[in-house]
């Protein structure tokens, strides 16, 4: 009995690890792009730091990273991605009915949307909280000076319901200032029609750094009264496609951690002893095969935008327009809670 219940466990193993070594079926999503030679990636209408165009029509910010490095680890070119500029209101629609194949627009992770709109959240790109911005010349401080005043938000976000709920859980009586379009939130406030203007903090220096007239006139308030874990979303029913989303960004993580960057991918491709290197550039697993696609799958979104920390330096940090601090966005060895699973 011994001997053939452990010949039956061996047996199931042994089948586990064949089925596991499988390539994985592509995915009808990826077939898609496969088909079309084009990643459809919908984006923010224009948000410094997170997708913006340039006068020349070149989008840029992190969130754009995340297309062009998906598009690099499908299609093995950065460049083959078709931005869809969408609205708060618009965007999980464009999602839902198949306009774009991922979303990757500052949007937070919630149980709701997770639950019910027949999406799927992949990776957080960015731990972010939501502010309030005042003028300097208002003389407020903190967040709790808000009480009976008016705060200019966008409708058909998580931050117009975060408003209400801070207002209500600490007796403020904020008088909430609604509009649909992010341009007129931020035109309401810089008009002076609303002592305050509440967002993602993130989105706060980016408004103060792309529209004011003089940034130093606005301070963004220390309190940050929420959680906002940002990242892309996908339909959902097409498992392989959620994982490779993720896995690409978990990728420009491991990347970071294990020293990886944008002007050293091919030499360290050629030259790393490193088992861990060798897998995340497909020098010595493929384990592109099992998301269906080629083994240099992460080495091309690496070479196309760099790992995560030039992703976040060049968009959003210290020495670019915004200066945000690394704060929790770091590395979990380096004081922060960005935390990737093993490319293994």
């Amino acid at each position: 009995m011994k001997s053939s219940s452990f010949k039956l466990v061996a047996a199931s193993v042994a089948a586990m690890a064949a089925f596991a070594a499988l390539p994985a079926h592509a995915g009808k999503t990826l077939d898609a792009i496969k088909a079309r030679g084009q990643v459809i990636c919908g984006v923010h209408t224009g948000l410094a730091g997170f997708s913006a165009a340039d006068s020349n029509g070149k989008w840029a910010g992190i969130d754009v990273d995340m297309c062009r490095a998906v598009a690099a680890a499908t299609l093995g070119d950065g460049e083959k991605v078709k931005y869809v500029p969408l609205t708060a209101q618009a965007r999980f629609t464009a999602l839902q009915s198949g306009e774009i194949d991922m979303l990757s627009r500052n949007t937070t992770f919630t149980l709701t949307r997770d639950a019910s709109l027949g999406l799927s959240q992949t990776a957080v790109v960015y731990y972010d909280g939501q502010g309030f911005m005042v003028p300097v010349k208002s003389k407020i401080k903190s967040a709790k000076q808000l009480k009976g005043q008016t705060v200019c938000v966008q409708s058909g976000t998580t931050t117009e319901k975060n408003l209400t709920d801070y207002s209500k859980a600490n007796g403020l009586n904020i008088k909430p200032v609604v509009f649909e379009k992010l341009d007129a939130v931020e035109g309401a406030y810089f008009s002076g029609r609303c002592i305050s203007y509440t967002t993602d903090a993130s989105g706060l220096a980016s408004v103060r750094n792309k529209s004011a007239k003089n940034p130093a006139d606005h301070l963004i308030l220390p309190e940050l009264i929420s959680k906002e874990p940002l990242g892309p979303l996908v339909r959902r029913g097409d498992d392989e496609w959620a994982a490779i989303v993720k896995w690409t960004i978990f990728g420009l993580l491991e990347a970071e951690e294990n020293g990886i960057t944008q002007a050293t991918v091919d030499e360290l491709k050629s030259t790393s002893k490193d088992p861990v290197i060798g897998r995340i550039l497909g020098a010595t697993e493929d384990t592109g095969k099992l998301l269906g696609l080629d083994k240099e799958w992460m080495a091309n979104a690496l070479k196309a935008t760099g790992n995560y920390g030039e992703i976040f330096e060049r968009n959003v940090g210290p020495k670019s327009a915004l200066q945000l601090p690394r704060g929790l966005n770091n590395l979990w060895n380096k004081g922060g809670i960005q935390y990737a699973p093993p490319i293994r």
